[in-house]
């Protein structure tokens, strides 16, 4: 069953942060986009190029109005070693998710039944606490975080104009659509 456009199901965990340990929880969500980007395990090879990734648009991000979580069935004490000993990890500054017990993981669906590892995946949450938006990809393809910016962009234009929709390969002021009976079979 598809998530698109379900309620996160609630859940309270720790996560590293700026040098700091921080509670976060599902109700940290209302009011705000957030992305929540899912990844196999700290001290590993395509995860850390990822997490660098997402950081070099996390003040685009932000200036969106979208906050970012990065999820792991690890600790925050094992974030804040691999944030402490990686060259891209260091670099980091939104909020690391501990998921030890994995409850994050389940409730997003997201656990690989064989390991019990989150697979690498994203969601994106509106202000409501709906998700819009879901990736995955296998364990050895890294993420493209430029893409993920512009469908944030086009998630928040449809929302912002109902009735609109965003073709492919849409960019920030470019046309949109509008569905209609007269439009159906001219594209």
């Amino acid at each position: 069953m598809s998530l698109i456009n379900t309620p996160v199901k609630p859940f309270a965990t720790t996560g590293y942060r700026s040098g700091a340990f921080v509670d976060v929880s599902s109700d940290d969500f209302r009011g705000k986009w957030n992305v929540v980007f899912f990844y196999p395990g700290d001290f590993t090879f395509v995860c850390p190029t990822e997490l660098a990734d997402l950081q070099d648009v996390y003040a685009e991000l932000q200036s969106l109005g979208v906050e970012v979580y990065s999820v792991s069935r690890d600790s925050h004490f094992v974030h804040k070693a691999w944030h402490e000993s990686s060259p891209e990890v260091s670099t980091i500054e939104y909020t690391m998710l501990g998921d030890v017990n994995g409850v994050i993981t389940q409730n997003f669906d997201n656990a690989r039944p064989d390991s019990g590892l989150a697979d690498r995946s994203t969601y994106v949450i509106d202000p409501d606490g709906l998700i819009q938006y879901i990736e995955t990809t296998p364990d050895g393809v890294g993420r493209n975080a430029a893409e993920l910016v512009r469908k944030i962009k086009a998630a928040q234009y449809i929302r912002n104009h109902p009735g609109e929709v965003c073709p492919a390969k849409w960019e920030e002021g470019e046309e949109t659509l509008t569905p209609s009976f007269d439009l159906a079979g001219k594209i």
